[in-house]
């Protein structure tokens, strides 16, 4: 595997990285404190090429390389989470599933327009009583002559306010279990078809997080996604794509947390010098080094098996769980190192401390990871794509 990046991984990430500076830096604090999405990013975003990055040119999209989306969701969230939220949700979990999963007709007429941003995607999964546990979803979906009618709720759903197109499990043969899972695409304007926002977040909070809830709500046959039954599947493979995402971004917390606090270290000064000085500061800093060196080399090897189309899922569950589990350390040693600083919301800190947090949950939670790795270690799951 070569670790060189190529001059095109290289020119994203500098488009990522002048775009972040550009487009959010100067906004983001007012967004997050007032708890505001501004929707004005998504056609930004579109008009850069972000929201198609690996979605194949004859679909709308740029047909680059994962190691680029893993360099674009870095560089995104080294300014804040709430884009790298959107490029999860639209194209990690629903642009990569249709690209995988859906019929011609099915791509050409969602996935095409959601690659060139004139359409913005979702993926609802969770539910107030299913969230990592996703076999245990209570939404159902009854077949009724060309159409299946679904009910059920949804929550913590990222664009659950904003996306015009959605991915919605529901359970179409309870006796089966998770092989009675079912995958949907349902537009918003579908009579039965509501959001809300959730607010209160304590990170996140100029990301577009809401619950969904349908009522009775009528989608064509030929909006079900592959199969009946393939709903679990179907959710499974996105998330290999969707948590990559997830595992960069972390990479660009942990470079954001490493860099503010290199600069405050030579900064600040206690007991006659620089803090950077001290050695309990250095170890901090060092163990983000660290950090940053480990999810860097993670994140390059889950693209590259991506890239050659090889089995990802353990890797990428892996990279999720360590570089998410790596950027909360690291946030929580920059407000170390910032002292009371850090506790303030006058330096970034306080923010990626945050945001970081919440890495440790979504996206399948940090104790699920855990017994994931255990179980393909000892051979009790088997890798899927």
């Amino acid at each position: 595997m070569d670790l060189n990046l190529s001059n095109e991984q290289k020119q994203i990430a500098k488009l990522a990285r002048d775009f972040a500076q550009k487009e959010i830096y100067s906004k983001i604090k007012t967004l997050d404190k007032e708890e505001k999405f501004d929707p004005v990013i998504f056609k930004k975003m579109a008009d850069a090429g972000f929201l198609g990055l690996v979605i194949p040119e004859k679909y709308g999209g740029q047909g680059l390389d994962y190691i680029s989306l893993g360099l674009l969701s870095l560089e995104l969230e080294k300014i804040d989470s709430m884009a790298r939220f959107i490029i999860l949700a639209h194209l990690g979990l629903n642009s990569l599933t249709l690209l995988k999963f859906a019929t011609e007709e099915q791509k050409n007429k969602y996935l095409t327009p959601q690659a060139k941003g004139e359409k913005i995607a979702g993926f609802a999964l969770a539910e107030p009583n299913a969230g990592s546990d996703f076999s245990g979803i209570e939404t159902h979906a009854k077949k009724d002559s060309n159409f299946y009618i679904l009910n059920g709720e949804k929550t913590w759903i990222t664009l659950a306010n904003q996306g015009d197109n959605f991915l919605i499990f529901a359970i179409t043969d309870k006796s089966k279990k998770q092989d009675g899972i079912s995958c949907f695409i349902v537009e918003r304007n579908t009579p039965g078809f509501s959001s809300s926002p959730l607010k209160g977040k304590l990170g996140m909070r100029a990301g577009d997080t809401g619950s969904i809830s349908l009522n009775d709500v009528k989608v064509p046959s030929k909006n079900l996604l592959g199969n009946e039954g393939d709903g679990y599947k179907i959710a499974l493979f996105a998330l290999t794509n969707g948590l990559y995402t997830v595992a960069s971004g972390a990479v660009g917390i942990i470079e954001a947390c490493l860099d503010e606090s290199i600069k405050y270290a030579k900064e600040r000064e206690t007991f006659g010098k620089e803090i950077g000085r001290h050695e309990l500061v250095q170890e901090m800093i060092a163990k983000m080094v660290s950090a940053k060196e480990i999810g860097r080399l993670l994140m390059y090897h889950v693209g590259y098996l991506k890239n050659n189309n090889k089995p990802s899922t353990r890797e990428t569950f892996l990279t999720k769980w360590i570089n998410c589990d790596n950027a909360f350390k690291s946030a929580d040693d920059a407000l170390q190192i910032f002292g009371a600083y850090g506790y303030s919301n006058e330096f970034n800190i306080e923010r990626y401390w945050r945001n970081a947090r919440g890495g440790l949950i979504y996206g399948l939670t940090r104790e699920v990871h855990t017994i994931f790795q255990a179980d393909y270690a000892m051979g009790y799951k088997d890798e899927s794509f």
